[in-house]
């Protein structure tokens, strides 16, 4: 039984992108609820750094979490080193526990309704979508009616494969996992370190912890892909480790379109390619302006050439060193190319990094 009126808006999913969905629907007036089944600050094995652009956005959206500052992005090889400072502003490494608390007690404050379902099912008309949800424990739920939905459901979107638009993904699937340690940070920029198999991701959240996320196709244990980066190993040997072991994949996944009627896919549920530098949260809310502004003008078709101008830059650089990053011989020369070419470099952690 469908209850109400329908609301302007129906998020599917309460992480940051979905939020970021709400607060945007909110100040466009809309009405808005959101599903979330999840209680308490929801997790994400992620890297955990927000680049300059995505800071900026949190601030419009009045939401500035506690984290530790960095300047930019460091590659470390073996032999060499480069680094790329961020031109406009500063990056910030937030706990995403941390950031989901912030941004919920905003959309609290916003008058957004969370409610504890997830979806079920869905069914599309003229004016309106009507989509079924289930409780704890599987029990059905109420069958809630929308002008417009945004599935921020992520990486494994519930809603993406209920519209069939999953597209197939090619090479090898990479995984993520993550944990923090305590630790004062050593450096104030984000460290990638890049091994034969693997990349490390070092990035400061706090005064006294770090996040050290590993991304890799080879799939084991985080303590073993550790041992293949022996200088973070050793800084780490005599640290308390602060959180368990987080784990996330396959990453990299693709749609076959954004939009299908009324519904609009957003983040990682959109797509995704597993990020170099720490821009996916920035991309997300990005997604997020771009989808509200599709409802708002009432043509959510337009979304599907708003998110392409949110996300070309980072789909076709960070897809294009993914590619170059495949074969062993090529990883091992990428940290000495980018440091025999800094601008280069730069330029690329700038443009991933500056607001959209």
């Amino acid at each position: 039984m469908t209850g109400g009126s329908p609301v302007d808006v129906l998020v599917v999913g309460g992480g940051p992108v979905g939020l970021g969905c709400a607060l945007y629907a909110a100040r466009h007036g809309l009405t808005v609820q959101v599903l979330e089944p999840r209680s308490g600050p929801v997790d994400k094995a992620c890297g955990e750094g927000l680049m300059p652009g995505g800071v900026a956005a949190l601030a419009e959206l009045g939401v500035e979490p506690d984290g530790h500052a960095f300047r930019g992005i460091r590659y470390l090889g073996p032999t060499a080193s480069a680094v790329a400072d961020f031109r406009a502003g500063t990056g910030l490494g937030v706990r995403r526990t941390e950031l989901h608390d912030r941004l919920s007690a905003q959309v609290a404050r916003a008058g957004v309704e969370v409610l504890p379902l997830a979806l079920d099912g869905l069914d599309q008309h003229a004016d309106r979508v009507e989509v079924r949800t289930r409780g704890h424990h599987g029990t059905a739920g109420a069958t809630l009616a929308a002008r417009n939905v945004l599935a921020a459901d992520g990486l494994h979107s519930p809603t993406r494969r209920l519209l069939r638009l999953d597209h197939p993904v090619g090479g090898r699937p990479r995984f993520g996992q993550r944990q923090h340690f305590r630790v004062a940070p050593w450096s104030d920029h984000v460290d990638v370190l890049w091994g034969a198999r693997a990349e490390a991701y070092v990035t400061p959240v706090a005064d006294d912890v770090v996040g050290v996320a590993v991304l890799s196709d080879h799939r084991a244990p985080l303590s073993e892909h550790l041992t293949g980066f022996r200088p973070l190993l050793e800084r780490l040997a005599r640290c308390e480790a602060v959180s368990a072991v987080a784990g996330a994949g396959p990453l990299r996944q693709r749609s076959r379109r954004r939009v299908a009627g009324r519904v609009l896919l957003v983040g990682d549920a959109a797509g995704y390619v597993d990020a170099l530098t720490g821009e996916g949260i920035s991309l997300g809310l990005a997604q997020a302006r771009a989808a509200v502004a599709a409802v708002v003008a009432g043509r959510p078709s337009q979304y599907e050439r708003g998110w392409v101008a949110a996300t070309w830059r980072c789909s076709l650089l960070t897809g294009a060193l993914r590619q170059s990053t495949r074969p062993r011989l090529v990883r091992r020369a990428l940290v000495p190319a980018a440091a025999a070419a800094p601008w280069v470099f730069s330029a690329a952690v700038n443009e991933l990094g500056r607001a959209a």
